[in-house]
């Protein structure tokens, strides 16, 4: 589902929930403006209470969005993304890739969390973690993986962000599938058939 923009979920949640997101959007400003406390602070802030309550107040339709929004308020920083990542459940660590493009941290600071996810078997976070900072910030040996990941769990290629741009004349990527391929067919096993996909896309003349 894509991010929506302040304004959409205001017009799409309910009153009570419609409520509860300005105030924690207001709180995740006022974290965002002081801080010098936030740091000095041993006590979670309300606005990272509000982070992980977002799908019970606001619906799990729209937590992701309202998720994404709030870090963006609070000018959440890597170590905060890191610890939201670390400590939450799986739907708040989908949040927290999902939010990596929108929040541009230093273009280091996401990518253990993506790699993190991509060690994992949950579709859903493999799913976020391809998206487009990872098209962006991983390098060309991680990106293949991420993407054999994708097929060893599932996940449909058109996850991947920039797929196309980034498979087109890429050898290494022909011979891991070709040889992915290969084993699966050995091993009786069926060949999922988006390999067959990106095997094209490696095609150095391949029209898009």
């Amino acid at each position: 589902m894509a991010i929506l923009t302040r304004s959409e979920l205001d017009a799409r949640l309910a009153g009570a929930a419609r409520a509860w997101f300005h105030e924690a959007l207001a709180e995740a400003a006022h974290s965002a403006g002081a801080p010098e406390a936030a740091a000095t602070s041993y006590a979670v802030p309300a606005w990272e209470l509000r982070f992980a309550a977002a799908g019970r107040h606001c619906g799990q339709e729209y937590a992701d969005s309202v998720r994404t929004l709030l870090l963006h308020e609070a000018g959440a920083d890597a170590a905060t993304l890191t610890r939201l990542y670390q400590q939450g459940t799986a739907d708040e660590r989908r949040a927290v890739l999902l939010a990596l493009p929108l929040l541009d941290p230093h273009p280091a600071a996401g990518l253990p969390l993506v790699e993190d996810a991509l060690r994992t078997n949950d579709t859903r976070l493999v799913a976020a973690a391809v998206g487009p900072y990872a098209a962006e910030h991983l390098d060309a040996h991680s990106w293949r993986h991420a993407l054999l990941k994708c097929l060893f769990t599932g996940v449909p290629v058109d996850a991947a962000h920039g797929l196309a741009g980034r498979a087109r004349g890429d050898t290494e990527l022909a011979r891991m599938l070709s040889d992915y391929a290969a084993e699966r067919t050995a091993a009786g096993r069926p060949v999922p058939g988006d390999l067959h996909r990106v095997l094209a896309l490696t095609s150095p003349t391949e029209e898009f």
